[in-house]
């Protein structure tokens, strides 16, 4: 497998901190460069979305070109919701060619969560049949087992849920996950670090790494809209009340951001931050972690 920063600093055994941005909704790129030089030699690797939310945005795939022109590292995602099996492959193959080699793959918001409500979901390969198919591409054969002209050599990630409810489905498509050939996995955001701990020490088990998902929680607001609307998060009550006590809640979610990255640094293999629509302040959460 090709080597990549992510993948060298992973199996060194350092704490890794990676760190997602948004595409913009038009082709205009300047706010997303901005964001990305300020992130530049503050983390290991850059999480590009892929129409995150369901909502369309540019191409996963461009901004992670443009990533590589800066000087970082992309992690390119990509989603089953948009695409059928030709075009899954074809795409992959594509990343490949232009220098992208760590690659995300998950199944993707279902298409009522966003803004083209009246869009075709696909679904044509779940994310297991995704990363099955990416490690085949690796190996130099396509979905027919049909021999390639050239391989490819993706680090392939994949995601989890350490706190959904119930775990159990969870747990079985992780194991899933890692057999069909993901080699690091992100997690939804985390906010309890004991039940984590439990999940990581069996998730080590099985060979692969583990970045936790550390979400940015701008306002008490936004934490009880996270715990009605999406599932496999569950923000606690003493984390909500510290936010509405705060004059500042957008800085205390950045203290509780940095904490958490605190509490990981003892066990975990890195921390995968999430700020959505204000990555500019992932670089405060890594000065105060």
């Amino acid at each position: 497998m090709a080597q990549t920063r992510l993948k060298d600093a992973l199996c060194r055994g350092e704490f890794v901190i990676t760190a997602e941005i948004c595409p913009p909704r038009g082709t205009d790129t300047t706010e997303f460069l901005q964001k990305a030089r300020l992130l530049k030699d503050r983390i290991v690797a850059v999480n590009v979305t892929d129409n995150q939310r369901a909502v369309m945005r540019l191409s996963s795939l461009a901004c992670s070109v443009l990533l590589l022109r800066e000087g970082l590292e992309p992690v390119f995602q990509m989603t089953c919701r948009d695409r059928n099996r030709l075009a899954l492959q074809s795409d992959i193959m594509g990343a490949w060619v232009l220098g992208v080699r760590n690659i995300l793959l998950l199944t993707g918001d279902h298409v009522r969560f966003g803004d083209h409500r009246d869009a075709k979901p696909v679904y044509d390969l779940d994310s297991v049949q995704l990363i099955q198919t990416a490690a085949g591409l690796n190996r130099g054969v396509n979905l027919k087992g049909r021999e390639l002209r050239g391989h490819t050599d993706f680090y392939i990630g994949a995601v989890v849920s350490p706190e959904a409810e119930p775990f159990e489905p969870e747990w079985i498509k992780f194991e899933k996950k890692v057999r069909a050939g993901a080699r690091f996995f992100q997690t939804q955001a985390i906010f309890d670090i004991e039940k984590f701990k439990k999940f990581f020490d069996y998730a080590v088990r099985l060979d692969v790494k583990v970045l936790a998902g550390v979400l940015l929680l701008k306002s008490a607001k936004m934490a009880h809209y996270l715990n009605a609307n999406v599932p496999g998060i569950k923000v606690p009550a003493s984390i909500i009340e510290e936010l509405e006590s705060s004059s500042d809640q957008l800085q205390t979610g950045i203290e509780i951001a940095a904490r958490q990255i605190r509490e990981l640094r003892g066990f975990c293999h890195g921390a995968h931050i999430m700020a959505i629509g204000k990555e500019e302040k992932v670089v405060d959460i890594i000065e105060l972690a």
